[in-house]
């Protein structure tokens, strides 16, 4: 359909065509806890980092509330996006919540600090969501900037010991399912994705459609097809926006971010090309 392609791309309302195409096919939708839960044959996972510009997230969950669609927001604990009383009006929509933690940048890398973060942290969302749903999974925060990954904590601790089921980059096996991420603001898979990358991505290599996947129309063509029987979908809501001044804002501060991106990942592939030939 033409409209598809006339709408500006990253708005509210092209992510409302785009759970009108889910609805439209053979797909169920899940959170991240019910798919690792009962493991569907054919389903769209539907993942939220809440990174910043808290209550453009809440507009997506309202969107999503009026389609009967749940989806999983993972919230960081930084004052910017850690607002109990939306927290748990998500929580209440049906929303699964989930704990976005950085707890290794706030540690500056020393995991036993680190833990000790993320125990508190956690527990502060716990409190938040009390009487209305558990926290089960969580999600880690990619800073660009740092050498680490957050999610290197699970290297010295297990989070199933905090009643956490899972974590997406590490629970999911991306063999059996595509993964597709807003990060960049595009849908491409191109050099600007520094911590937002996965292990076991068979099927992301066999999947000759990725190649032509750009925009949320492109998406949105790829699920009408039905081709792929399980898709992970990562949107980040503060990208998503309607009023035209906030959608070109977004835009420029997009591109200059990907700019530096581009440049952490052509440096950090070069210093390893170097170790790997002994240069």
């Amino acid at each position: 359909m033409v409209w598809g392609k006339i709408l500006r791309d990253f708005t509210l309302k092209k992510y409302e065509c785009l759970l009108q195409a889910i609805k439209n096919t053979n797909y169920s939708t899940c959170t991240v806890q019910d798919f690792l839960k009962f493991e569907p044959e054919k389903c769209v996972i539907l993942r939220h980092d809440v990174d910043r510009a808290v209550n453009r997230n809440l507009e997506m969950a309202k969107l999503e509330h009026g389609y009967g669609i749940n989806s999983t927001y993972y919230f960081r604990h930084v004052e910017e996006t850690f607002k109990p009383e939306i927290i748990r009006q998500m929580a209440e929509m049906g929303h699964e919540i989930g704990f976005h933690y950085e707890v290794m940048d706030k540690a500056n890398g020393d995991p036993k600090k680190a833990i000790e973060i993320f125990k508190e942290e956690l527990e502060d969302l716990r409190k938040v969501t009390e009487n209305v749903t558990e926290i089960k999974t969580v999600c880690m925060h990619g800073n660009p900037l740092k050498s680490w990954s957050n999610r290197d904590l699970w290297q010295e601790y297990d989070f199933k010991d905090f009643g956490i089921m899972g974590e997406p980059y590490l629970s999911i096996d991306y063999n059996k399912v595509l993964y597709l991420t807003d990060t960049g603001r595009t849908w491409a898979d191109l050099n600007i994705r520094v911590k937002d990358t996965i292990e076991r991505a068979g099927l992301n290599a066999a999947c000759s459609d990725l190649k032509t996947i750009y925009s949320t129309y492109d998406v949105i063509q790829l699920i009408r097809s039905e081709k792929i029987s399980r898709i992970c979908l990562l949107v980040h809501p503060n990208r998503w926006c309607d009023d035209f001044g906030g959608w070109t804002k977004e835009l420029a501060f997009q591109n200059m971010k990907n700019v530096g991106k581009a440049g952490i990942v052509w440096y950090r592939n070069r210093v390893q090309k170097s170790r790997n030939y002994g240069v």
